[in-house]
């Protein structure tokens, strides 16, 4: 049975691979011209495109979305932390956040042909082997959240590749929430890593995408003493939830 599958198993990702290049050659153009309204207002512009990227994507793959709040929904600007277990979450994030939003992004990937392009253009770039790199990351989103845009932060920093529900989250997050007042939403990508592990991308296949909002966690009042008890709050909270999905 398994040599069976395999081949249709390749088919499935040089399919979703040709679709998933297509979209963005589509949308390039549109994106070029909208990166020169500036960072806000183009960045804003360009996420609307990112969006019809994703929601062709997911269901032109089989890939079933599905939003499950435990929460109101808000227009209010937050900051989104969520788990990080495969490379689709990026993907996923740009069609089911609501907008106007920002990632934090690794830089390295600003350098892909095309894609980079589009890359540099919508997220926030950050170099964390450069701490002057980190700090001007870290005012850029602050501006951002002023700007009254939304963040998006992968707290684990990496792809969690372990068998835990998380990997222990950084500080940035919960420094800037404290630091501009912003609430943290957390949300959790449950599906994910099951649709394409990290074991490579031949492993792709079709399935049901969940994501699930959490009520946003306060934080008007906190100081910066209460980093370590905020980030321990929203790591408990997120990785109960985890567990109780299995």
């Amino acid at each position: 049975m398994k040599l069976l599958l395999k081949p249709l198993q390749f088919v499935y990702a040089i399919y979703a691979s040709i679709l998933f290049l297509g979209i963005m050659l589509l949308i390039l153009p549109p994106i070029f011209l909208a990166s020169l309204f500036g960072r806000i207002k183009g960045g804003n512009i360009i996420f609307y495109f990112l969006w019809f990227w994703s929601n062709s994507w997911f269901p032109l793959v089989g890939m079933r979305v599905k939003r499950i709040y435990k929460c109101e929904k808000t227009n209010e600007p937050c900051i989104y932390v969520v788990n990080h277990r495969s490379y689709l979450d990026a993907a996923l994030a740009v069609g089911v956040m609501r907008l106007p939003f920002r990632p934090l992004g690794k830089i390295e990937l600003k350098k892909v042909p095309l894609f980079g392009f589009i890359y540099k253009n919508s997220v926030v770039l950050v170099d964390r082997a450069n701490a002057k790199a980190r700090s001007r990351s870290v005012r850029e989103m602050m501006n951002t959240l002023k700007e009254g845009v939304s963040i998006l932060i992968f707290p684990e920093g990496t792809t969690n590749e372990t068998d835990k529900p998380l990997q222990p989250f950084h500080n940035g997050a919960f420094r800037i929430a404290i630091e501009t007042q912003t609430p943290i939403q957390p949300v959790l990508y449950l599906d994910n890593g099951a649709r394409l592990p990290h074991t490579g991308f031949l492993k792709i296949n079709p399935g049901r995408c969940r994501i699930v909002y959490l009520p946003p966690i306060p934080v008007k009042g906190l100081g910066m003493e209460d980093l370590p008890a905020l980030k321990q709050q929203v790591f408990d909270i997120m990785e109960k939830e985890l567990i109780s999905w299995k």
